[in-house]
């Protein structure tokens, strides 16, 4: 069996709005393991992005316990969470995130700065990340000259700068047509083949087939 890398053990997240409590996620217990593919899926408004916010270690539990490779993150300083998300975790979202007055090679170039990384070895490995995702010949443009499937890619190239163990992809296709979707779907399965752990966050349910494993979240709880 190959090894654990994040664990949810008995997982609460709440959050206080006005004199309310929105218990976003309740009493969650998954084990993802090295090298898999896992697509969490689930309506609108149920918890699966909050799931997937305590598994990149961008939000901490309001109860419970989250292990990344056994160590226990709930007792960790923003500081070391800050190191932990910038080496182990590479994200990708569905808006992109780019940075609009960056190139697409200096976006991907961007989170090996705060890695101790020379301007040499950013620039060279920056490039060899974008001609992985064909976008050899777009590297000097702005995102806002890019498509969408083009400005993804990029986005993905992003996430890989620091090599990370674990990829997290919130909606990846969501702003995309079909076969753009498609195109990302493939990059993201070779990556696993290549042995990334791929989490993906998706309501596309024809897209959540193509993974190892489902993870099904409804009010909160997972539910498969």
């Amino acid at each position: 069996m190959k090894e654990e890398i994040i664990k949810l053990d008995k997982v609460d997240k709440n959050y206080i709005l006005g004199d309310s409590i929105v218990k976003a996620v309740r009493n969650a217990s998954l084990t993802i393991r090295k090298g898999e593919f896992i697509a969490i899926v689930g309506p609108s408004g149920s918890g699966k992005s909050t799931l997937m916010n305590l598994i990149g270690a961008l939000d901490l539990a309001t109860k419970g316990r989250i292990f990344l490779e056994g160590k226990d993150i709930e007792h960790l300083e923003e500081s070391e969470l800050a190191v932990i998300r910038g080496n182990k975790i590479g994200f990708v979202f569905q808006t992109f995130n780019l940075i609009p007055t960056l190139t697409a090679l200096e976006n991907v170039t961007l989170p090996m700065v705060f890695q101790g990384f020379s301007k040499e070895e950013r620039i060279e490995r920056a490039t060899e990340l974008l001609k992985d995702v064909g976008l050899e010949e777009r590297m000097k443009h702005l995102p806002g000259e890019l498509s969408g499937g083009e400005r993804q890619r990029v986005a993905i190239a992003r996430a890989l700068a620091n090599n990370p163990d674990v990829i997290l992809a919130d909606e990846p296709t969501g702003n995309l047509d079909s076969k753009t979707g498609k195109h990302i779907l493939e990059i993201l399965k070779d990556l696993n083949k290549k042995g990334k752990t791929i989490i993906i966050v998706t309501h596309n349910l024809e897209m959540a087939r193509k993974v190892d494993k489902i993870i099904k979240i409804k009010d909160g709880k997972i539910v498969k």
